[in-house]
C-alpha cells in the first residue's frame, strides 16, 4: 500500500521533470479559496443500488507556476478541502418504482461521510498567462481523512421492506466506516480568467478512490467499497 501511495505522490511531478531545464523558468506562487458541489457514491461489491449523494466542498488553494514549456504553462496545484461525500440508496422494486415502508412513506437511506481532503495535481494550461483566458487540465493523487459520518433514514432496521426491494443488500446499514484514511486519483479540466485583481477558475473534476471504506480481505463482507466523486467548483487565486 505504501509503495502505491508513494507512486501516486510522484505522478504530478512527471510532466514537470520532463520539461525541467528545457522550458522558460517561472517562479509564481498564488493562494486562494475554492468552493463547489460534490456528487458522490460508493462502489460496493456486492452491489448496493444508489443514486448520487450531494454535498458541499470547499477550502484553501495553492499554486506554484514553475515552467513554461513551449506553449504549455506548468504548475503544481494543491488544495486543503472539507468535503461532504457518502452514498444515497436508490430503494426501488423490480419495476423501478419506490418501495414503501410500514409507515406508507417511500423508504430512504443515505450516509454522509465528512472528509478533510488534500489533492496534489500537475496543472497544465494553455492560453494567456496574464490578463486573459487560459484552459487547463490537471491530474494527480488525492488523500483524505474521515472526520465524521452520519446516517439519515426513515425506517427501522428491523422493519425493512425486503419483500419488495429489487436490491436486498442491507449489511452496510450496521457498519461504520472502518478505514478512515482514503486515497485515490483525481483529474479535471477547466478554464481560468486572469485579471488585475486575481485569477478566477471554474473546473469539473472526477475522483476515483483506490482504497476502501470497509475491510476488503477474504474474511470481510464487501470486497470493494471505494469512494467516487464528481466535483464542480470555482476557485479564486491571488498572486503572492
Amino acid at each position: 500500500m505504501m509503495k502505491r501511495i508513494l507512486l501516486l505522490s510522484l505522478l504530478p511531478l512527471l510532466p514537470l521533470l520532463v520539461s525541467a531545464q528545457i522550458g522558460e523558468h517561472r517562479n509564481d506562487f498564488a493562494i486562494g479559496v475554492n468552493g463547489g458541489y460534490a456528487l458522490s457514491n460508493v462502489g460496493f461489491t456486492p452491489k448496493v443500488t444508489q443514486s448520487m449523494q450531494g454535498g458541499m466542498t470547499g477550502g484553501l488553494s495553492f499554486r506554484y507556476v514553475c515552467e513554461k514549456y513551449f506553449k504549455t504553462i506548468c504548475s503544481i496545484y494543491a488544495e486543503l478541502n472539507y468535503t461532504q461525500a457518502g452514498w444515497k440508496e436508490k430503494i426501488v422494486d423490480l419495476n423501478d418504482q419506490p418501495v414503501k415502508g410500514r409507515s406508507g412513506a417511500n423508504e430512504a437511506y443515505n450516509r454522509q461521510l465528512n472528509y478533510i481532503q488534500v489533492p496534489v495535481f500537475a496543472h497544465l494550461a494553455w492560453g494567456r498567462e496574464h490578463r486573459g483566458m487560459q484552459f487547463f487540465v490537471q491530474a494527480g493523487p488525492q488523500f483524505g481523512y474521515l472526520l465524521s459520518e452520519s446516517t439519515t433514514k426513515n425506517f427501522e432496521l428491523d422493519a425493512i421492506n425486503l419483500n419488495d426491494r429489487a436490491n436486498k443488500e442491507t449489511t452496510q446499514y450496521g457498519m461504520k466506516v472502518e478505514n478512515k484514511f482514503d486515497y485515490g486519483i483525481a483529474a479535471g479540466l477547466g478554464a481560468e480568467l486572469s485579471t488585475g485583481v486575481g485569477h478566477f477558475l471554474v473546473e469539473g473534476r472526477y475522483y476515483y478512490g483506490l482504497g476502501n471504506i470497509y475491510g476488503s480481505s477474504k474474511r470481510d463482507y464487501f470486497s470493494k467499497s471505494n469512494n467516487g466523486t464528481i466535483v464542480i467548483k470555482a476557485t479564486y487565486l491571488f498572486d503572492i
